[in-house]
């Protein structure tokens, strides 16, 4: 694929991922700030009880709870919509950009696809090996409710779990196409795909838990309810960008195509 093509489909994955990353801010501010604020508020009310038993309601335990109580630098209001807002249309654009190269290369070499065909497959592979494994073995939890400690050994293990599953989604990719002279199309799919799960099941069965990500006794429900925002907003992230990216997609590559295949325009030679 020519250079100029593969930058204007990265332009435009980055545009798909703009627009993806809008749709997913809607869910996670509808449907996701409601637990994140539920957890904060168990987290207080845990941190108040707690400074409460540690002062013996003496002048103490509010010195204490006042050396303790950190500076708010940027307020939870503010934090729940610009923020976020930032968080995820930056995160939507750099993701789109990625898988807008993915596409590049994917396209024409897995398969008999048109480019909608192939943006919808990507963005499949991307959501699955990038979030969905990842998340099965390590769930999303809400802020403040996991042991801080603990921290950077857990979220060094979500990012060793996400690089995995990319690499085991490569290797499948690869060996479905080095089967398929054999079996077939379908037949190796499903056997490379078969691969995939096993082996995965495996890295689950070896990589340690997180036993620690939630505090003990914190309500099951809210957790419940914040995963499930988690996998909503991934969920509409990579669904509108497949169908916004294959849009533009198939527009870019259809007028490349149709450039390519005009003839020149020849002047014919003046009479003598």
């Amino acid at each position: 694929m020519h250079a100029s093509t593969v930058r204007t489909l990265l332009i435009r994955g980055m545009l798909a991922g703009l627009i993806a990353g809008l749709f997913a801010f809607a869910v996670a501010y509808v449907g996701g700030e409601p637990s994140v604020n539920g957890s904060i508020a168990v987290e207080e009310a845990q941190a108040a009880q707690e400074a409460a038993h540690a002062g013996h309601g003496g002048h103490g335990g509010a010195g204490a709870a006042a050396e303790e109580e950190e500076e708010v630098v940027v307020s939870r209001p503010v934090q729940s919509t610009l923020g976020l807002a930032t968080g995820v249309l930056v995160y939507g654009v750099a993701l789109g950009g990625i898988a807008a190269l993915a596409f590049s290369f994917a396209l024409g070499r897995v398969g008999r696809f048109g480019p909608r065909a192939t943006a919808a497959l990507t963005a499949a592979a991307a959501f699955t090996t990038v979030y969905l494994v990842p998340f099965l073995k390590y769930p999303a939890t809400p802020p403040a409710v996991g042991n801080p400690d603990t921290i950077g050994k857990r979220t060094t293990l979500f990012f060793l779990m996400i690089l995995l599953s990319v690499l085991l989604g490569v290797a499948a990719v690869i060996a479905g196409r080095r089967l398929a002279p054999r079996l077939g199309n379908w037949n190796a799919s499903l056997a490379a795909g078969f691969g995939f799960v096993v082996v995965t099941g495996i890295a689950f069965a070896v990589l340690p838990a997180n036993d620690d990500a939630v505090k003990a006794g914190f309500p099951a429900k809210l957790l419940w309810e914040f995963r499930l925002a988690s996998l909503g907003v991934q969920a509409v992230l990579w669904v509108v960008f497949a169908v916004v990216f294959g849009h533009l997609a198939q527009k870019a590559l259809a007028a490349r195509t149709a450039g390519a295949e005009t003839p020149a325009r020849v002047e014919a030679p003046a009479a003598g």
